[in-house]
């Protein structure tokens, strides 16, 4: 089958988590950044350049706003219209008026005549109190404006007839009757008078310009002018009403951005795949590397849409700690870097994020090392607040060019950021119980040798418990001088030999002058000595030890051989063909660099202790000759371990034998007086 499509199971795997986390970002991801802003006149912009995504219009800000509609309230010129009937109806009342009050036609036609002028000039009512009004030519619709002044009060039109009247000698009285009858008809038109009214606003209160899409509205630290504050005003309306529309009418920004999550996703396959194979090759822990991007990242979306600063709230640092907990440093950091650069589209100011997360991240990484304390948290945290409120403050007076500007709400984002750093301890222990890990936390709580486990066998093997310690310690020094874990060839040197609680008289280590297996056939004392692999992991089980301490008992023998009763049985049947199988360990044999390193240190020790010569030479032979024989048996051919571990595991060895068994000084015996030897005088 071609090599191109001839997937094995952990391949798939790997594609799988690979689509998901990729589709799941995308996701979650906002479609756009966000549009809502801090900002006033006069303040600061704290933000990136903000760039018109489309053509703005340039509206009149507010201030010069008010004073315009000010301005058209106290100049604008009302509406009216002459209304013809009224004049009629009020002369013809009139003159039926004058012509029962007597008064002959040459008489009466001078007051009428006088009436109609006035109402050919117009009366406007007295309760209008304004000084212009304007007048509609009802054929070509415009207007033209008059001085109030120009037309008759209903008073003013009673004053004139009456004075007409006297000047004519007519009889007293005769404008009187008219003051209950004259009416204006020049009268308000409400409707015409709105229509203008707006169309006057329109035009005083249209843009004066437009921002061409690409122009800046703002550029970062400009200071804002109430021209500027209208301008990102009017920027977020259009957003908000043009919705999702804005990024989205087109295919390409959401093809960018799934270009950008897959191509940093593949970074992150590549840097594994080429520096970190184990890792790769272990589909459980690129599963494990994934979903801590991919939850850092949704938890990052979702609060930066609840809170403005809710980006800063989320404790990216957690990030490197639980990675190096569970794999190594330079992990850690790129799986956090890889996850901030996801998340940095969500920021107004994404460089100074990024910069601010880096250092933040750096420090976390170096300040923790090795977690093993949860007090180490607490020093991180803080660490961590410090070097996030140094950056901060650094970025804001580079940018401002002075401490005026610093928000004290920044510092109290980070604070909380720092106080939710604590929860790493929480979320280790659920990564823990998720996928099967363990940490170093807990393995620097199960190397405690006040374990229930390991009192019960420093109480019931003293022997298999002082052996324990001793494979722990040389274990311990080859796995650091390899690159190994260090931590967990301890704990699993620590707890390999606890199935021998089962049966501990049967044990060189914990016998004392009587053997029990004298009285045993080989077969018998095989299955007994063979049998503390399986009790332990029983044990184990029972105590509830993670499954990669249960692995150290499984594997700390392999599928070897019982030596001993299989060359005395073979001794005793010289001319049988004798079946191994009763003699051998049900391994399986080391899967890792770790089990491979106890099982060569479990022989060593435990070899190393009928040496009557401990001489670096017999020492370095004796190391030699057992690592090889196992070597040559195939025990750690399923290990990762190279020629070259198991060179340096040598030199580790023999190094901690010679000082564990290294000649000491003989002191001399003090010489005792002698009589003759004069006593000191009182």
């Amino acid at each position: 089958m071609n090599k191109f499509t001839d997937f094995s199971r952990p391949t798939l795997l790997r594609l799988l988590f690979l689509a998901a986390a990729i589709v799941l970002i995308f996701i979650f991801i906002p479609g756009q950044k966000q549009t809502s802003y801090s900002y006033e006149v006069n303040k600061l912009w704290n933000y990136d350049d903000l760039i018109a995504p489309f053509d703005i219009p340039i509206n009149i800000d507010d201030d010069r706003r008010a004073a315009i509609t000010d301005s058209l309230k106290a100049n604008f010129q009302p509406v009216y219209y002459r209304d013809a009937s009224i004049a009629e109806d009020v002369i013809s009342h009139y003159d039926e008026q004058l012509r029962q009050r007597g008064l002959n036609t040459i008489e009466r036609t001078r007051l009428i005549d006088a009436l109609r002028r006035i109402y050919r000039t117009g009366i406007i009512n007295s309760g209008d109190s304004l000084h212009m009004l304007r007048m509609v030519s009802p054929s070509d619709h415009t207007s033209k404006s008059y001085s109030v002044s120009e037309y008759y009060t209903p008073r003013g039109a009673y004053i004139r007839i009456d004075s007409i009247a006297n000047a004519e000698h007519l009889k007293s009285g005769l404008a009187s009757g008219l003051s209950l009858s004259l009416r204006p008809n020049i009268l308000l038109d409400s409707v015409e008078t709105e229509r203008f009214r707006r169309e006057d606003a329109q035009r005083a209160l249209a843009p004066i310009g437009m921002l061409p899409q690409g122009e800046v509205i703002v550029s970062r630290s400009e200071r804002i002018t109430p021209q500027t504050f209208t301008n990102i005003a009017t920027y977020q309306q259009m957003v908000r009403e043009r919705g999702d529309n804005i990024n989205n009418r087109h295919t390409y920004p959401k093809l960018g951005m799934m270009l950008i999550i897959t191509l940093l996703i593949l970074i992150m396959y590549a840097y594994t795949a080429i520096y970190r194979p184990q890792l790769y090759s272990e589909p459980r822990m690129m599963l494990f590397l994934l979903s801590v991007i991919v939850c850092f990242t949704i938890f990052a979306f979702v609060l930066t849409s609840a809170f403005t600063h809710g980006i800063y709230i989320v404790p990216f640092t957690i990030i490197p700690i639980v990675v190096l907990v569970f794999v190594d440093s330079r992990t850690a950091f790129f799986t956090y870097m890889v996850t901030i650069l996801l998340v940095a589209s969500l920021t107004h100011f994404m460089w100074d994020f990024i910069l601010m997360q880096f250092v933040a991240g750096f420090v976390a990484v170096v300040s923790i090392n090795e977690l093993s304390k949860r007090s180490q948290l607490i020093r991180t945290a803080l660490c961590v607040f410090l070097a996030y409120a140094v950056t901060y403050t650094a970025i804001d007076i580079m940018q401002s060019g002075g401490i005026d500007h610093l928000q004290p709400r920044m510092f109290g984002v980070l604070g909380v950021n720092a106080v939710l750093l604590s929860f790493a301890y929480i979320l280790i222990f659920v990564i823990e119980k998720a996928f099967g890990f363990i940490s170093r936390v807990t393995l620097v709580e199960l190397s405690d040798i006040n374990h229930p486990l390991l009192r019960e066998l420093f109480e019931e093997c003293p022997g298999t418990f002082q052996h324990s310690m001793a494979v722990s310690n040389i274990a311990a020094a080859a796995a650091s001088r390899v690159g190994a874990n260090v931590q967990l060839v301890r704990a699993g040197a620590l707890y390999h030999d606890i199935g021998k609680m089962s049966n501990p008289a049967f044990f060189t280590e914990n016998q004392h002058g009587v053997n029990p297996h004298d009285a045993l056939t080989p077969i018998q004392s095989a299955r007994i000595v063979i049998g503390h692999v399986t009790d332990g992991v029983r044990r184990a089980e029972k105590a509830k030890l993670p499954a990669r301490l249960r692995d150290f008992i499984l594997e700390h023998h392999g599928k070897g051989t019982a030596r001993f009763f299989y060359t005395t049985y073979c001794n005793a049947h010289p001319d049988e063909n004798v079946d191994p199988a009763p003699f051998t360990y049900p391994g399986p044999n080391p899967q890792s660099l770790e089990t491979s390193i106890l099982m060569m240190a479990d022989a060593v020790e435990a070899a190393s202790r009928s040496l009557t010569d401990h001489s670096p030479e017999s020492i370095s032979n004796l190391v030699d000759r057992i690592i090889d024989s196992q070597v040559d048996e195939g025990l750690h051919n399923d290990s990762p371990i190279s020629f070259r571990d198991i060179r340096d595991i040598k030199k580790s060895f023999t190094d901690s034998l010679r000082t564990m068994y290294h000649s000491r000084i003989s002191y001399p015996n003090a010489v005792r007086p002698t009589d003759s030897t004069p006593s000191r005088p009182d």
